[in-house]
């Protein structure tokens, strides 16, 4: 009897440890093993393949949600720390920890990724194994993006990004402009890094290290941080994106699979405001305090024109991708308000935009598999014939508007009660999209569900069990998220506050 209790302790003690300190490795781990299992398996077994990819996600987003249960929300540092060399003789190292500010994001993109092979499950009809895998390819360097805390090595993850989303948009597209899509796509956010490469190694070259930790002792000259603030700005504001460098975003997101829309405005467009978060705004003290009213500018034109523009859009999915341009542009006004509550709204409306925006691709997904169309004049009158997917959009469209009670009126509220001090005008101007996107929202979802029914509309078939079972779990976040938002918000309060410390002490 002793014997047994003493092998309990010690498998719980090995299972703790494996938590505490290998669970980043382990979920990087379990996706490759997945992805072997893909490439061992037959392509044309179909159904095998998508339940290995869906099981092995799965397992993968539990044990991610042991990064949050873990963590220490009072520890003022980095967690669940791994480091061994990746360059040694340059100083560069392969380390990877995690906070209150990343743990949530990579359970956002583990949540996501089986929802996006869920909804493939009938629309994809070639080389599905090779689909499947890239997504996980995508999710391994997602996982690392967001846990990475060298500098050079998270660059080199950020870019690897566009890989696998390359081919996703370029081969599995639904339409013929998807080449020049995925092409665009790729060289405008390609391009904008290659300048911000330039100010890594210069980085290098001044400190002997590209440690993030080592980085944020550093003081650097105020002409040094002007300059490299401005080569890491060209690279996050394409992946934002922000006025000017827009334009791949609704070109992408109108040629990629239902699957490829939903990681890009769920997770990928977080990208670029996470570096601003990360690296940006608590290195380059000086330079963010200078920039500010630059960044405010930029965001205002931003919301305004991706407002207006939206409006004028016949296309479900673009109209929905400029809303994104809307609601990330609004996240970084938050973000530069430099306070808690601007930066508490910020990061809670990445995370509910993430979800958001994702249904309600995922519902304009469901629709177009139906009438293999996008465009809202073939659509009216659905709500008789599809009341839950009416109801699912009600609610998305309500969330994606700000109603109150859902996670998105959290997010911005404390954005506009944290930058109006700051400057009441620029958020008077930011605020229209409350007005204007309540125009683009109510317009889509009433051109599609309600008005006269469409003759060009034949077959009449809501939502099934599995499209349910993947709408209903978005419903529930948001409504909690909305509700209980604190179980958020304390994972991130320290954190935060170390940024607002960081500005706060800064040698001017």
């Amino acid at each position: 009897m002793n014997n047994l209790l003493d092998n309990f302790i010690l498998e719980i003690t090995f299972f703790n440890y494996i938590i505490k300190t290998q669970i980043i490795n382990l979920l990087v781990i379990i996706l490759l093993i997945t992805i072997l299992f893909l490439m061992f398996t037959n392509a044309y077994a179909v159904n095998r393949l998508k339940i290995i990819a869906f099981n092995g996600s799965v397992i993968v987003f539990f044990l991610s949600v042991f990064l949050a249960v873990g963590l220490d929300v009072f520890y003022n540092g980095y967690q669940y720390t791994i480091t061994f060399p990746f360059f040694k003789a340059l100083n560069i190292q392969y380390i990877l920890g995690i906070d209150g500010i990343s743990v949530l994001f990579i359970i956002l993109t583990t949540f996501l990724i089986p929802f996006c092979i869920l909804i493939s499950c009938n629309s994809i009809n070639y080389n599905l194994k090779y689909y499947l895998i890239l997504f996980l390819v995508c999710e391994i360097f997602l996982i690392n993006v967001f846990s990475s805390l060298d500098v050079i090595v998270f660059y080199i993850f950020f870019e690897s990004v566009l890989i696998p989303m390359f081919f996703i948009v370029g081969v599995w597209g639904s339409r013929t402009r998807r080449i020049h899509a995925a092409y665009q796509f790729f060289l405008y956010t390609l391009l904008g890094s290659l300048i911000m490469l330039v100010s890594l190694l210069f980085i290098h070259s001044y400190v002997n290290t590209t440690d993030l930790q080592i980085l944020s002792n550093t003081n650097f000259s105020y002409m040094r941080q002007l300059l490299i603030w401005i080569a890491f700005f060209l690279s996050f504001a394409v992946k934002i994106p922000m006025l000017p460098f827009h334009i791949w975003l609704p070109e992408a997101h109108v040629e990629a699979p239902t699957a490829g829309s939903v990681l890009l405005a769920g997770v990928l467009l977080k990208l670029g405001s996470y570096g601003f978060l990360r690296f940006s705004i608590p290195l380059f003290a000086y330079a963010t305090q200078y920039f500010i009213p630059f960044m405010y500018t930029l965001a205002i034109i931003g919301i305004i024109y991706g407002s207006l523009t939206t409006i004028r859009q016949i296309d479900c999915k673009k109209i929905i991708a400029y809303s994104s341009v809307v609601h990330m542009n609004f996240a970084i006004i938050g973000l530069f308000s430099l306070n808690m509550q601007g930066l508490g709204g910020s990061y809670f409306l990445m995370l509910s935009h993430g979800i958001v925006s994702s249904a309600l691709f995922l519902c304009i997904g469901i629709l177009y598999d139906r009438y293999h169309t996008r465009l809202l004049a073939y659509y009216g009158g659905l709500n008789f014939f599809m009341p839950i997917l009416s109801f699912s959009f009600l609610f998305f469209t309500l969330a994606n508007v700000v109603f109150p009670g859902t996670s998105s009126f959290i997010g911005e509220f404390l954005i506009i009660l944290g930058s109006f001090d700051y400057n009441s005008l620029a958020i008077f101007f930011a605020a229209t999209s409350l007005i204007l996107g309540a125009v683009f929202a109510f317009y889509l979802y009433n051109k599609i569900f309600f008005g006269p029914l469409n003759p060009h509309l034949k077959r009449f078939v809501d939502v099934n069990a599995r499209e349910f079972f993947i709408l209903l779990p978005l419903i529930i976040i948001i409504i909690t998220a909305g509700i209980h938002s604190n179980i958020y918000f304390n994972l991130v309060n320290v954190p935060l506050y170390n940024i607002i410390n960081t500005l706060k002490f800064a040698n001017f």
